[in-house]
């Protein structure tokens, strides 16, 4: 009997074991990130832009001073993972830019040097570069008339009427959202800011980007921003600490949570984890099979 009871024990240890080998190769890893505005130009976009090892705008050269070079490689990761459309009660007053991230503090400077795209009132074509694809909502607002570039951006500033709303999916044409919206009537300087809050999991990313309205004042100072070219972004992907998968939307179903990874590009991971999975079912049957003589 007792005899019976061990080779039982042991079956179901053989079982576990086959279990936890089967699962474990088919387990995703951690990834993050996936996007940043390039029209209007946002600081993160037109620093990265200059170049993180020796930027030529000041206030650039001040945020790798301050944070280093790190916050600029990893310009598509400005996201909160579980967000879940809770942006006001997660991001404070003045740290609105930096989603309230210690590691992109440096975005909410409320400074006038910023880079800038110029715009004017009427129709304007948004574009976002996306590293990955993910179905939710981009809500693009501007600052309201009397906004003061001089101090950190609150949301009370933001005006409530979005002057864009874009319900994104798995696909991203050459791996770009592009869209159309309105600007309204303002002067001098302000701010876009972008919350992209996706539908298939908590994960939300924001950015700011600078705009000038005219032709005098501050508008006829800021110096312009530039996006990154390909060339740029793939040369610095390498140094990057998030995730540059899923590029143009190759992201497959289902995006679990901000921690969960993309498919992997190449089939060879998964083939692996089958192999994987195949021998460790068959050591288990010889195993059981065993156990069974045995007993």
């Amino acid at each position: 009997m007792p005899r019976i009871t061990t080779s039982r024990s042991r079956r179901a240890a053989a079982a576990t074991a086959l279990t936890a080998a089967v699962l474990v190769p088919l387990t995703p890893g951690a990834a993050s990130a996936h996007g940043a505005v390039f029209n209007p130009v946002s600081r993160i976009a037109a620093c990265y832009a200059e170049g993180p090892e020796a930027p030529k705008s000041q206030v650039c050269k001040d945020l790798v001073a301050d944070s280093g070079t790190q916050p600029l490689y990893d310009w598509n990761e400005v996201n909160i993972a579980n967000a879940d459309g809770q942006h006001k009660a997660l991001i404070p007053d003045g740290k609105l830019c930096s989603a309230n991230r210690a590691k992109y503090r440096a975005l909410d400077w409320a400074r006038t040097d910023w880079p800038a795209t110029a715009v004017a009132p009427g129709a304007f074509g948004f574009k976002i570069r996306a590293t990955a694809a993910h179905s939710g909502t981009m809500t693009m607002y501007i600052t309201k008339p009397a906004f003061d570039p001089t101090q950190p951006l609150k949301w009370s500033d933001l005006d409530t009427t979005p002057v864009a709303v874009y319900n994104t999916t798995r696909t991203a044409t050459d791996g770009y959202y592009a869209f159309n919206g309105t600007l309204p009537a303002r002067s001098g300087r302000h701010i876009v800011y972008m919350v992209w809050q996706r539908n298939d999991s908590p994960e939300a990313f924001y950015s700011c980007s600078d705009v000038t309205f005219g032709t005098g004042g501050a508008a006829a100072v800021a110096a312009k921003a530039e996006v990154p070219t390909e060339a740029e972004l793939a040369a610095g992907a390498q140094l990057s600490t998030v995730s540059h998968k899923g590029h143009g939307g190759d992201e497959q179903p289902p995006a679990l949570s901000a921690e969960t990874a993309e498919t992997p590009a190449s089939p060879l991971p998964l083939a692996l984890a089958g192999a994987g999975a195949l021998a460790a079912f068959g050591a288990g049957s010889i195993l059981l099979a065993r156990r069974r003589n045995e007993s």
